[in-house]
């Protein structure tokens, strides 16, 4: 049994704090009484509203089309049949369907392509603004250099994840990544998910899908949600499934030097 004699003399208040750096979590937060310490109350109310501003920024597309056009790509905008933000926050199904004239103007586009990623704003235009290039730096040259025929990227303004089968049928596209906005969270209003669907219809339901979430510097950083979207990509590829058929055994993979 250990000497407690021998162990540190460290308030309460120390020993959170050292929790503290390693979660972005609120834990132990001060009191007054049965209410909330200030200080924390008001971190609490900012970043309420900073998650709120997220869902309600509007995606500047013309800079986020601009800044992806430097890839190397052609960069097509396609709309959703959604026709503002509220109806988008109201409809979602609306925004999982290409507008009117979208189907078309992207099969003038088609060909035999081994993926398509679509940048899609989401619930966070900041997070695609922010995330979205740096991460395709990273997976382009990989795959291209493996010989993937890569589609357009394709930019949605009010797009949600299932808009990508629509996109990927209209071009014929094997697979498809979709880039999105995550539900803004009270850690994190600026945090981008990627979902990979392997042989994308009408039919896909979630459980068909890959996730890569939390995308951001302070989580899953660039270089690894790359790496790991490269892997999942292959290994659908090769195995012609996507979703709870596939494992992302990339961590394991990264660990064992493979």
């Amino acid at each position: 049994m250990a000497d407690e004699s021998a162990l540190p003399d460290r308030s309460p208040q120390d020993l959170w704090a050292e929790l503290r750096k390693l979660t972005a979590a609120r834990i132990a937060l001060r009191r007054s009484g049965a209410s909330l310490a200030t200080g924390p109350l008001l971190d609490f109310q900012l970043a309420h509203a900073r998650a709120r501003d997220a869902v309600h920024a509007p995606l500047d597309l013309p800079r986020l089309i601009a800044e992806l056009a430097t890839l190397g790509l052609s960069v097509i905008e396609a709309a959703s049949a959604v026709e503002n933000k509220q109806q988008y926050l109201m409809r979602p199904d609306l925004g999982r369907r290409l507008g009117a004239g979208g189907e078309t103007k992207l099969k003038a586009h088609a060909g035999f392509y081994d993926v398509v990623f679509v940048i899609a704003g989401g619930l966070s235009a900041r997070a695609v603004e922010t995330h979205a290039a740096p991460v395709l730096t990273g997976v382009l040259p990989e795959l291209q250099a493996g010989g993937w025929r890569i589609a357009p990227l394709i930019v949605v303004r009010h797009g949600r994840v299932a808009i990508g089968d629509a996109i990927a049928g209209a071009l014929g596209a094997k697979s498809v990544a979709v880039l999105i906005g995550e539900r803004p969270g009270l850690s994190a209003p600026d945090s981008m998910g990627a979902y990979l669907t392997w042989n994308p219809n009408a039919m896909i339901a979630d459980a068909d899908r890959n996730c890569i979430s939390n995308i951001r510097p302070a989580g899953t950083g660039y270089a690894d949600a790359a790496g790991k979207l490269a892997h999942l990509l292959r290994a659908m590829r090769a195995r012609q499934v996507s979703g709870v058929q596939l494992k992302d055994d990339s961590d394991r993979r990264l660990i064992e030097g493979n």
